[in-house]
């Protein structure tokens, strides 16, 4: 502090002379705090001894143990800023560098000792966990007591090599232990190591998992390859495989080798072999499951190759099938050879043997079934097993024989001819019992049903022959063919009603079954639908219909009649002939031409006198008033179809011409529709015209293209009194041009010229006449709206309420997008701005562009006055000021000026640079304070 008592010894004055403090300069640099917070009146030196002094406020707030240390420690010159701020312009590094010029990284402000908790935790490439956690970090870091913590390898070898070499079970280095430890240690505890055989392939299981490593690894010697089902060869089971004798593993064959141990024992334990007798494709079931291994591998041999089904071949049941004489096997065929012993014999038990005839393609069933109640010597005599005939006749033949004398159902089968076949046997006669054979009939095409069958089977015919005459079994009758069956040619040569053999085709005697059923003969129905003239209503037979017999129609046995003869004119020509002097709604058939062949247009088949004709049909239906009476106003047809003239051919809707309405069109006066023009022409009455009543006709203006709203409308609902009040002199021929709204609103047109008030002069303003419709409807002319904004410029704010004539001066509506900008109306406006003063700018000094919108918003704003400006640039408001105070050249709004109101200090250029000495890219100037300033 030399240098401060030299300065103070030059003073003239004391430290509180006034004159001094004006001349004297402070030694501190810019410290812009008044110097008795620090020093006292009696003199610099010593300072107060607690300054009043905010370090918070400068650029290193002071924490932890720096808030303790004199401020001279750290401020050695004069000027207080000229000081450094990084941890070794003060501290001296005692790691020599090697750990970086960041101490915050590991120390903090409260003291070099209290490390951050990263390196607490020791956070880096290598964290602390269990029993590492606990070490010092001196036990690692050996020049930790001169700061030196130089990097460490990581591997656990780097400090554990010596335990490594002195580890004796097992000896790590003579058993070439790799020194990456974690594979059997771990961070824990170096003791309690665990080594994970599985890794090696050779899992340790059961008994092999509490065996000591040397018991296995002998001389230490962990370089073992030996897969783990390889025990024999392991030097752990050789000698107990030698000893084996039970089977004699030695000599028993590749099965029982050295390298295959692991087939039946496992590691649970040796003695409990169990050996899988599955694996040699010879499945030991049932009662070979408990048999003695040495029962069937005689002498030590487990070589066999024997099949399980080559039972007679093993030596074990070869005695066994030779001794067999029931049959005896060794005689009895390919069937029964010793080979083929499966196929009757289980191993559930030798004698209890089974044959499945079915394999034979004979199977045994009902009275076949075997060995009760046909025991197989039955068929198979003289021991005959080699049978390949499955035909009945080879045990039926007497049967057969003896059918001549049976008589009653049972035909001859030898006169008659029967197959004998087993397939034609088995037609009849069932496996269960010979004597049950039964014929089934409908498998010939001729069912036998009703009548026809048997009469033990409820029909009347005694039996086969009454039909198979003579024995006869190969008829081919078909069962329909009644009369040619010579059962029923005499019966239908007899009929008379009608005669069969002289009524045609339907009636031939190969078509019985068209009217007969197998029922009873007597009750023959024909059905007539079959002819195509289904009999319906009274063309039935009575009592349903008012035929009393077929003759009746059929005059004559005349039963060949054609579509022709089915015509209803043939049979009511008398009932057409008499139309003539029916009168009334019955026209005259013969004079109107109506067609004899179509009379079921009106008739039907129940009553000939109700007929009904369906108008509709013809094209034209009766509707309401159209309708013959009572339901419509029509006397009768001839009303319309004068002198019998049925063959009209006028449209529903051609009123006029129909010679009906004629007259009615001709002297109709509102409107004359003679004169009218075609919407009135005699084709179109049905365009207002409808069958209900002629005189309440509607007209539908709108198919007209011009449809009536609002005033349009015929009153009430309008103003309109009669159609005449548009069409004027009966001119219904208007075209699109006469249905423009000038056309009848001319006057109100051409009165706009002295209406005044909102109503623009539609003459002198060039209005079209053609777009009346844009401003006007038809509910009220007088009250027309425009919408402004159909022109590109839509009317807000104050411009809503402003008259058109404020703005289309002279009456000048055709104003272009160039007419719509503000300063074509607002130019006085803009001109005031030179002398309104105060938060207005010269517009014109300052050269605004003539968009004014950018101020004055319309839809924000209800006058000229109120604009808004939206200063982005600078935020506004800004201490009350207005344009003028900062853009003090009227005429460029680009220059502005703090110091013109900051003025004080920030005028004096000098005092300014002091003032930011040090301040990195400081400029003094008008505009240079808002980069840093700017709020």
């Amino acid at each position: 502090m030399v240098w401060m008592l030299l300065i103070m010894s030059q003073l003239p004055g004391s430290p509180s002379s006034a004159g001094q403090r004006e001349t004297t300069r402070s030694p501190h640099g810019p410290l812009a705090i008044p110097c008795e917070n620090c020093h006292t009146a009696a003199s610099w030196k010593p300072v107060r001894a607690v300054p009043e002094f905010d370090h918070n406020k400068t650029k290193y707030p002071l924490r932890g143990m720096h808030e303790k240390v004199p401020c001279s420690q750290c401020h050695a010159k004069p000027v207080f800023t000229d000081v450094g701020k990084t941890c070794q312009d003060c501290h001296a590094d005692i790691h020599q560098r090697k750990m970086g010029s960041n101490c915050a990284q590991c120390h903090t402000v409260q003291g070099w000792q209290v490390s951050v908790k990263q390196i607490d935790d020791h956070q880096n490439r290598f964290p602390l966990f269990g029993a590492h956690s606990a070490v010092q970090c001196e036990d690692c870091h050996k020049s930790a007591a001169v700061g030196q913590f130089q990097g460490l390898s990581t591997a656990c070898a780097s400090c554990h090599l010596t335990d490594y070499q002195k580890t004796t079970n097992p000896n790590h280095v003579s058993a070439q232990f790799a020194t990456t430890c974690d594979s059997c240690h771990s961070f824990d505890s170096w003791l309690g190591a665990k080594f994970d055989h599985n890794a090696t392939g050779f899992p340790l299981t059961n008994g092999h998992a509490n065996v000591p490593c040397a018991s296995c690894h002998i001389n230490n010697n962990y370089n073992l390859t030996i897969a783990p089902t390889d025990c024999g060869n392991s030097q752990c089971h050789l000698t107990t495989w030698h000893q084996t004798n039970n089977p004699r593993h030695s000599a028993a064959g590749p099965a029982f080798a050295l390298a295959n141990c692991s087939n039946c024992h496992t590691t649970k334990g040796w003695d409990t072999a169990n050996f899988d007798h599955t694996s040699t494709g010879f499945l030991l079931t049932n009662g070979h499951a408990n048999v003695p291994c040495a029962s069937c591998h005689i002498n030590n041999n487990y070589n066999l190759t024997i099949g399980p089904t080559d039972c007679g071949n093993s030596q074990c049941h070869l005695t066994t099938w030779q001794q067999t004489n029931n049959p005896t096997h060794s005689t009895s065929g390919p069937a029964f050879a010793a080979a083929n012993c499966s196929t009757c014999h289980t191993t559930k038990g030798w004698d209890a043997a089974s044959f499945d005839h079915s394999v034979t393609g004979f199977t045994l069933t009902g009275t076949h079934a075997s060995p009760a109640p046909t025991p197989c010597l039955s068929c198979h005599v003289n021991n005959d097993y080699t049978l390949n005939s499955t035909d009945c006749m080879g045990c039926h033949q007497s049967a057969w024989n003896s059918t001549p004398t049976f008589g009653g159902s049972v035909p001859n089968h030898i006169t008659a001819g029967f197959p004998t076949t087993a397939s034609a046997c088995a037609t009849c006669h069932p496996i269960t019992k010979w004597s049950d054979g039964k014929f089934d009939h409908n498998a010939f095409g001729f069912p036998l049903t009703n009548s026809h069958a048997l009469v033990a089977n409820g029909g009347k015919v005694p039996g086969c022959i009454s039909c198979h005459i003579n024995n006869n079994y190969n008829l081919t009758i078909a069962p329909t063919d009644c009369g040619n069956s010579g059962c029923h040619l005499t019966t239908w040569q007899q009929t008379n009603n009608p005669v069969h053999p002289s009524a045609g085709a339907p009636f031939a005697a190969a078509n019985c079954s068209t009217c007969h059923n197998t029922i009873t003969w007597t009750t023959a129905i024909f059905d007539h639908s079959v002819t195509g003239w289904a009999l319906t209503g009274s063309h039935q037979l009575a009592p349903a219909g008012k035929v009393v017999a077929c003759t009746d129609c059929h005059v004559n046995n005349n039963y060949t009649f054609t579509s022709a003869n089915t015509d209803c004119y043939g049979c009511h020509i008398t009932a057409w002939q008499s139309t003539p002097s029916f009168g009334g709604s019955v026209p005259n058939h013969i004079t109107a031409g109506f067609p004899t062949s179509m009379c079921s247009s009106c008739h039907d088949t129940i009553a000939w006198t109700d007929s009904t004709f369906n108008h509709a049909t013809t094209g034209f239906p009766l509707t309401n008033s159209h309708q013959l009476a009572p339901a419509g106003l029509v006397p009768s047809c001839t009303s319309c179809h004068i002198s019998n003239n049925y063959n009209l051919t006028i449209t529903p809707t051609d009123c006029g011409n129909s010679q009906c309405h004629l007259t009615t069109w001709q002297t109709t006066n509102n409107p004359t529709h003679s004169s009218a023009g075609a919407p009135f022409a005699v084709a179109n009455c049905s365009t207002c015209h409808n069958t209900i009543t002629w005189n309440t006709a509607i007209f539908d203006h709108s198919t007209t293209g011009w449809p009536l709203t609002g005033s349009h409308q015929l009153a009430p609902a309008g103003k309109v009194v009669a159609c005449t009040d548009c069409h004027v002199n009966n001119n219904y021929a208007f075209t699109s041009a006469n249905t423009d709204c000038y056309g009848c609103h001319v006057t109100a047109w051409q009165s706009t010229q002295t209406l005044g008030g909102s109503v623009p002069n539609h003459v002198t303003a060039g209005f079209p006449t053609s777009q009346c419709s844009t401003c006007h409807d038809t509910l009220l002319w007088s009250d027309g709206k425009f919408n402004h904004a159909s022109t590109g410029w839509a009317l807000a704010g104050a411009h809503v309420t402003t008259p058109c004539a404020s703005c289309h001066i002279g009456n000048n509506y055709s104003l272009t997008s160039a007419n719509s900008d503000c300063y074509g109306c607002h130019l006085a406006a803009w001109q005031s701005t030179q002398t309104l003063g105060g938060s207005v700018p010269n517009h014109i000094a300052a050269q605004y562009p003539t968009t004014c919108i950018t101020c004055h918003t319309t839809w924000t704003t209800t006058n000229w006055l109120g604009a808004t400006f939206n200063h982005t640039w600078f935020q506004q408001p800004h201490h009350g000021s207005v344009c003028a105070d900062c853009h003090i050249t009227s005429t460029n709004y680009a220059v502005f000026s703090c110091i013109v109101c900051h003025s004080g200090p920030h005028s004096n250029k000098a005092q300014t640079d002091a003032t930011h000495k040090g301040n990195s890219g400081y400029s003094y100037g008008p505009m240079t304070c808002v980069p840093c300033h700017k709020n």
